[in-house]
């Protein structure tokens, strides 16, 4: 790995705005729905894939997005992926058809799903690895405040004219492409290696960022679901309580990044994961709006700790392919972010509290995943370019001799990626 150096001004911007730009870019239809509904002239149920459009093929693609841009260098890459997004942007908000925006939304999907694993594996090439966690907490922060202003900016922009907001994704987006980071073709990666992201750590990985989002930082659906059905909120106050949770997790990420530094990804991962479970259990118990939104915004601060652990672990473990692993535990993420729903909203209309156990109960697994993917600080693992096969996904383990072709690791150890010698932490 070159020579790294810490993130600062201007250099940090296109990293930032690109982590605002993907959530907001996803949630901002929510609040207006209503407007979108009219305007096609469709039910709730047909306009709500303006959503689910937008996820599933960003989901597909990211199992490929980040080996492509290690393939064909970040910059380009990302360069072209900004641009389309910018357009399928102004394409959504020109529709004249429900066909023609559903297709444009799914665009911008597309196109989204290089932005992040890309972003992130620039952070990794350009930050010191005992940094990098504060580095990635900071991103994921900017994520949460786009996740957060998406809805009042959506709400506003549906009260004058929805199509605003789809103009100012295209002007963020082309901002970015102004200020794109470094990241060319590497030597001798005209084929980023495909096996490590076969192995059996990035597969329980993840898993584990699956089950998280199906299951309990995936949970803020039932917890909107029960401030309308339950509390008998009102949509604006309910927004609010929402927001609490993405304000806690915008305010505690770079104080997240430090604590995965100092305490290494299993812990933080083990830690993070078991005290959101039980905050979204506890979630389905409770009777009044004040305890609702205190106990929603401790719940979603941990949201972003979670995703703090799997985007820094994501990042690191295979460093000849960053956006390749990085974009494969996306994708898992994102499956279950889209298959969460389908699973509880069915169980909370017949018992709320059954919902919120049950959501909390899939944390199990990405406890358990964590614990046999990510080794104790100062354990020495074998890469998985050299150890861990595509084959070995049932549970081998098979040895193989290295590829002397394949250009030296580096000799500094990388905390928490299992491509290195040792893993400190």
């Amino acid at each position: 790995m070159s020579e790294t150096t810490s993130v600062a001004g201007l250099r940090a911007l296109p990293y930032y705005l690109g982590g605002l730009l993907g959530p907001f870019g996803t949630l901002v239809i929510i609040p207006m729905l209503p407007e979108l509904r009219d305007r096609f002239e469709v039910d709730s149920a047909t306009i709500s894939w303006g959503l689910s459009a937008y996820l599933f093929p960003m989901a597909v693609l990211l199992l490929v997005s980040g080996t492509i841009g290690e393939r064909f260098g970040r910059r380009r890459v990302l360069q072209i992926s900004l641009v389309g997004y910018c357009a399928a942007s102004l394409l959504v908000s020109l529709a004249p058809t429900l066909t023609l925006f559903l297709s444009a939304r799914a665009a911008q999907g597309v196109c989204n799903a290089f932005i992040t694993p890309l972003l992130i594996a620039g952070l990794a090439d350009v930050t010191p690895e005992a940094r990098l966690g504060r580095q990635v907490g900071i991103y994921t922060s900017f994520q949460a405040a786009g996740g957060g202003l998406a809805p009042f900016v959506g709400g506003l922009a549906a009260a004058v004219d929805w199509r605003l907001a789809f103009w100012g994704t295209a002007a963020v987006a082309l901002v970015i492409v102004v200020f794109t980071p470094p990241g060319e073709r590497r030597v001798g990666a005209d084929r980023p290696p495909i096996r490590p992201l076969l192995s059996r750590r990035l597969l329980l990985l993840g898993l584990g960022s699956f089950a998280a989002a199906a299951g309990p930082i995936g949970a803020g659906i039932l917890v909107g679901l029960k401030t309308r059905d339950v509390l008998d909120m009102s949509p604006e106050a309910a927004g609010l309580l929402l927001a609490g949770g993405n304000l806690g997790a915008t305010m505690l990420g770079p104080a997240f990044g430090g604590l995965l530094d100092r305490y290494g990804a299993r812990a933080c991962g083990v830690g993070s994961t078991a005290v959101v479970s039980l905050l979204v259990a506890g979630l389905g118990a409770t009777d009044g709006v004040i305890a609702t939104a205190a106990l929603y915004a401790l719940a979603g601060s941990m949201f972003g700790f979670v995703i703090v652990v799997f985007q820094k672990v994501g990042a690191s473990i295979v460093p000849e392919n960053r956006g390749g692993a990085l974009s494969a535990i996306l994708s898992f993420r994102f499956v279950g972010h889209a298959v969460g729903p389908l699973l509880w909203v069915p169980v909370f209309q017949r018992s709320v509290e059954a919902a919120f156990i049950g959501s909390a109960g899939l944390g199990v697994i990405t406890i358990l995943a964590v614990l046999g993917s990510v080794p104790r600080r100062g354990e020495t693992v074998p890469a998985p370019s050299t150890g861990e096969e595509a084959g070995a996904a049932a549970g081998r383990y098979r040895r193989r001799r290295p590829d002397r072709r394949s250009a030296a690791p580096s000799s500094a150890p990388m905390s928490d990626g299992v491509a290195s010698v040792a893993w400190p932490g």
